[in-house]
């Protein structure tokens, strides 16, 4: 186990990955993962990059809508394009479609933030008593 951790640690990130890039897949975590996280990186960075390959493209995009119908994104940019994609059983490479949407806060994201944090508190208060 050791090794691995050394392994990471040692690990030489390029420039290409950016600190606000999440990339979304539709098999690995929930929906509510991505945008929960999103919600975060946008308090850090004050905009994230959300970018998913073919069918992961849809929770993309309902991750992005949920954010702007709660009032705490607005779209800054979106990307489509189309990218090969190797598959060890094919002798050529696959295309596979790609979306990138940047989303940026809203004017209230802190106030709208810091009101469900208060919500969640006094919720855990209630449950404790």
């Amino acid at each position: 186990m050791e090794e691995v951790t050394e392994g990471v640690n040692n690990l030489a990130i390029t420039e290409t990955h950016k600190k606000n890039r999440i990339q979304v897949s539709n098999t690995k975590k929930p929906l509510f993962f991505y945008v929960n996280l999103a919600k975060r990186y946008m308090q850090l960075h004050n905009e994230v990059e959300l970018s998913a390959l073919g069918m992961a493209i849809a929770t993309v995009v309902t991750v992005a809508e949920i954010l702007k119908n709660n009032g705490l994104a607005v779209e800054k940019k979106i990307t489509t394009s189309t990218v090969d994609v190797k598959d060890d059983s094919r002798s050529r490479p696959m295309q596979k479609a790609k979306i990138e949407i940047v989303l940026g806060k809203t004017d209230n994201f802190d106030e709208l933030m810091a009101a469900a944090a208060e919500e969640r508190e006094a919720a855990a208060a209630n449950k404790a008593e």
